[in-house]
């Protein structure tokens, strides 16, 4: 699994004019998920977003994770996380996982960070064509790849 993460001051998926999901003070997931991906990939992912620390303290230092600050998250499915673009102009996808791996993995990924969290994750549909708009407090971007735990 590969996320983005992004610390937003605001953000939110709208699909088809409706908006499904919106947050405040909190962090936005990128969520790319490959065939081989498993559980193991997701408890450790979901633990490492939770306490990564990446929200200011009292001195502003990046010293407080996700659950200290009782942040919310929005999870989106994006394949495109796992574009091939060695060759050519136009990206291959054949890395990512296909609906009937990706799905279950999403919504276990999903139910793994509100357990890790104690408290609900919004997230966009998966599949959909969504409109995702943040305001990046920081900016703070990340990226992590579960199959290169650095």
């Amino acid at each position: 699994m590969k996320v983005v993460i992004q610390r937003v001051s605001k953000a939110s998926v709208t699909i088809e004019q409706v908006k499904v999901a919106e947050i405040s003070n909190g962090i936005l997931v990128l969520l790319g998920i490959v065939d081989d991906d498993t559980q193991e990939d997701i408890n450790w992912l979901s633990n490492k977003i939770a306490n990564l620390r990446i929200f200011g303290d009292a001195e502003g230092i990046m010293n407080k994770s996700l659950l200290d600050v009782q942040g919310d998250v929005i999870a989106v499915s994006q394949f495109t996380l796992h574009a091939a673009t060695k060759k050519g102009n136009r990206p291959s996808y054949l890395k990512a996982a296909k609906p009937d791996v990706a799905i279950p993995l999403y919504e276990a990924f999903v139910k793994q960070l509100e357990q890790n969290l104690d408290k609900p994750v919004q997230t966009g549909q998966f599949g959909a064509d969504m409109q995702v708009e943040l305001i990046n407090d920081g900016p703070v971007t990340i990226i992590i790849d579960s199959k290169n735990k650095e």
